[in-house]
């Protein structure tokens, strides 16, 4: 299809998507892939390869590692889909949860992958090392979620849907924002995130103003394609510098996903297409689950028209992807 008759976004998702094995599969089959590693490998100064298939020394879920694997992954899987698609969609646009904002930014040629690895590197290691806290999805709406959060010390971390939102904080303080919503609200959830620290609230501002300097070593480019701000949930605008500081408040900020949802639907999308990561129980890259998918689908399922969506998340998906018609 043309330009004209389908407007086509490619997603990226975040943490939460790792797990050893990723990306073994496209390694195995595409020189083009293992070639993604390499550059990864020297740019990073370790085996980015063997963390990412073996993990021997169990450090893939650690979020200073965590942030190089999956941007790695994403972009191989993107690699792999252009090389096998005899005519490759034509995305206009461009969006990632979290870390996956970067790999989007790479994606619209505004980041180099080089620069992108070095700063997704360096702001899991700030993460990793600043960060105090945890985090828990709510399965409420924001109206709801807010009053607990002030209430028990709590930020509004991440905006997924109209019924999921993330909320971070001391452990202790989540524990009682979770006891007490139990006690409101018992046929709600409240699941509690594995991660390093509360991402993306107050928790996050000491290692957002170190990040600064990480931002201010890297250039930024005007994106080929328009790019979703988590921070804002809209596209970003030509300005390196505004996507740069969009990035740092992005750190200590809710992501947005609803907004960067809404403002994709507003701006015609057609058709989602979910590169690199995967979730569920099964061991290996072709057991695995798109992780955007359901919340993507959830979202935008009284739209009309509805928009498609396709995954490139393993050797399989990506081939099957890239055999439909661009």
């Amino acid at each position: 299809m043309s330009e004209s008759e389908q407007r086509v976004i490619f997603i990226f998702p975040g943490q939460g998507s790792q797990y050893p094995g990723i990306g073994s599969d496209l390694c195995a089959e595409f020189g083009s892939a293992r070639h993604v590693y390499e550059q990864a490998s020297d740019v990073l100064g370790y085996d980015i390869a063997k963390l990412s298939f073996d993990d021997p020394d169990d450090r893939i879920n650690l979020t200073r590692y965590t942030q190089p694997v999956l941007l790695t992954h994403h972009i191989a899987c993107l690699t792999i889909y252009q090389e096998l698609a005899e005519t490759p969609l034509q995305p206009v646009a461009a969006a990632g949860h979290s870390l996956g904002e970067y790999s989007a930014l790479v994606a619209a040629g505004a980041l180099s992958f080089a620069d992108a690895l070095r700063l997704v590197a360096k702001r899991g290691e700030l993460m990793g090392t600043h960060g105090e806290g945890e985090m828990t999805a709510l399965t409420v709406d924001l109206e709801t979620a807010r009053p607990l959060s002030d209430k028990h010390f709590c930020g509004i971390a991440g905006l997924n849907l109209p019924d999921q939102t993330v909320v971070g904080g001391a452990s202790a303080d989540l524990d009682a924002l979770e006891a007490e919503m139990a006690q409101l609200h018992p046929r709600k959830r409240a699941i509690r995130l594995k991660t390093e620290g509360a991402f993306h609230t107050y928790y996050m501002v000491s290692a957002a103003r170190h990040f600064r300097e990480e931002l201010n070593r890297v250039i930024i480019g005007q994106p080929g394609l328009r790019v979703l701000s988590n921070y804002t949930g809209d596209f970003h605008g030509e300005d390196p510098e505004s996507i740069k500081s969009r990035l740092f408040f992005q750190l200590f900020h809710p992501v947005n996903w609803i907004g960067c949802l809404q403002a994709a639907l507003d701006d015609g999308i057609d058709l989602f297409v979910e590169f690199g990561g995967g979730i569920g129980s099964g061991e290996g890259p072709a057991e695995k689950r798109p992780n955007l998918e359901g919340i993507i689908k959830k979202f935008t399922r009284r739209a009309k028209p509805r928009p498609a969506y396709l995954p490139a998340i393993n050797l399989e998906t990506i081939r099957a992807t890239a055999t439909l018609p661009g």
